[in-house]
């Protein structure tokens, strides 16, 4: 079983200047197998590269496309890696939705 909530360190810089290395977020994720979170285009989202299972991936849920998403970075010139590079994503890969940035408390 897994817990709802999550914690969760943002490494790259993909996200700014919405999300910043360092930062700390705390994302809820579905808790009953065979079920998917709800997800609004625009939110935050934690998902498994396609071609990289172990490796996790903050993005923005930009579009549904029958079952999957079309991910996308905020800062696509940090080298992001996102759908533009590997197409819309099952909707199975997304393991959880960001709730909110909790550190550092504030930025400067």
């Amino acid at each position: 079983m897994h817990w709802p909530l999550w914690r969760v360190a943002v490494a790259e810089r993909s996200m700014e200047p919405t999300l910043r290395p360092g930062d700390w977020l705390l994302v809820r994720r579905c808790v009953r197998p065979g079920r998917l979170l709800r997800i609004r285009p625009g939110q935050l989202v934690i998902a498994r590269h396609p071609g990289r299972p172990g490796l996790l991936l903050v993005k923005r849920a930009a579009r549904a496309e029958r079952g999957c998403w079309w991910l996308e970075s905020d800062n696509p010139a940090a080298g992001a890696v996102d759908s533009r590079q590997f197409g819309a994503i099952d909707a199975g890969l997304i393991e959880g939705r960001v709730v909110t940035r909790y550190w550092p408390l504030r930025r400067r």
